[in-house]
């Protein structure tokens, strides 16, 4: 593997191995197994098209208009906030794991789409951020967004696969109680940090 598809991998992969509303929602179809498929191939596909877009330069065409990027942070916090108060109105009720198939694909796929491009960090991590390192990396900046790409499609595969391993202990109300109380506060947070840094 060439050093810069390396280097995108490990870059890739540090940045989106983070509990976050997209992994959160990943985590909780694979648990529940339902419609699994769809939500791991958008969240893989729009990983790649994001980073394409940051290596072909539109993370520094957006970050030379900071009315823009304030805008979109501003807007991501408030998505953020609103999720992770979701999240912690579920952790106030919990219920244990359902396995059956309550919800439409069309509504899932929705869903995952909303969490996906509503997310700032999806753009501030994906795109700026890729965008920038990737370029850095001159001719071999393809190379970089390659592994990159690589480290998505890897993570969103095992996250979906592996969350199967974790039906059991989810299945008790306490666990998701503890589950999204986290993800609230770690959203919360986030936005906390989003409009401070």
């Amino acid at each position: 593997m060439p050093l810069s598809t390396l280097a995108g991998l490990l870059t890739g992969l540090t940045l989106i191995v983070a509990i976050g509303a997209q992994n959160a929602f990943v985590l909780r179809q694979g648990i529940r197994r339902e419609h699994l498929a769809p939500v791991v191939l958008i969240c893989i596909a729009a990983d790649a098209l994001l980073i394409g877009l940051g290596t072909a330069g539109v993370g520094a065409l957006v970050s030379a208009q900071p009315g823009l990027v304030r805008a979109v942070t501003w807007l991501g916090a408030a998505y953020l906030i609103g999720y992770g108060l979701l999240a912690l109105r579920r952790a106030a009720r919990p219920e244990g794991l359902s396995t059956s198939a309550a919800t439409s694909r069309g509504s899932v796929v929705a869903t995952t789409l909303a969490i996906t491009f509503l997310n700032p960090h999806v753009y501030l991590d994906t795109v700026l951020m890729l965008g920038s390192i990737a370029n850095g990396h001159g001719e071999q900046r393809w190379a970089f967004a390659g592994g990159a790409m690589l480290g998505s499609t890897i993570w969103f595969t095992a996250l979906g696969l592996g969350a199967r391993a974790l039906a059991g202990p989810l299945a008790r109300p306490g666990t998701w109680r503890v589950l999204d109380a986290v993800i609230g506060v770690t959203m919360i947070g986030l936005a906390a940090l989003l409009v401070t840094r």
